[in-house]
């Protein structure tokens, strides 16, 4: 099994809704075919560096998965044809940090250090 680092960026005008509904469709997909979800991140609205598609923002999803490479194939095929995601990107790592939140909000962190 590999480990990889998944980052999914939908659409800025989708409900809560529609966002539970692509992090479960995603997960089951990596279940479906023998992989593990270690992680699960919804890093939230941010900013795109350029327009995609029309969008300024975009909701970033972040997944951390133990899986082999057919599954992450699959996984890829199913968000090219998905109409609410803008970007994708998928990359192999060695180790998983799964201490550090690098999107958590700047507030957060200060009253967790006091």
């Amino acid at each position: 099994m590999n480990l990889y680092e998944h980052t999914i960026i939908a659409r800025q005008d989708i409900s809560p809704t529609q966002l539970k509904q692509i992090k479960d469709k995603y997960s089951k997909i990596v279940e479906k075919f023998e992989g593990n979800v270690v992680k699960l991140e919804n890093w939230g609205l941010m900013n795109l560096s350029y327009l995609i598609k029309k969008n300024k923002k975009g909701n970033y999803i972040h997944f951390k998965i133990k899986a082999d490479g057919r599954t992450i194939s699959e996984l890829e095929k199913n968000e090219k044809i998905d109409k609410n995601l803008l970007r994708y990107l998928t990359v192999k790592v060695k180790k998983f940090d799964l201490e550090t939140d690098y999107f958590k909000k700047t507030e957060d962190k200060e009253n967790s250090s006091n």
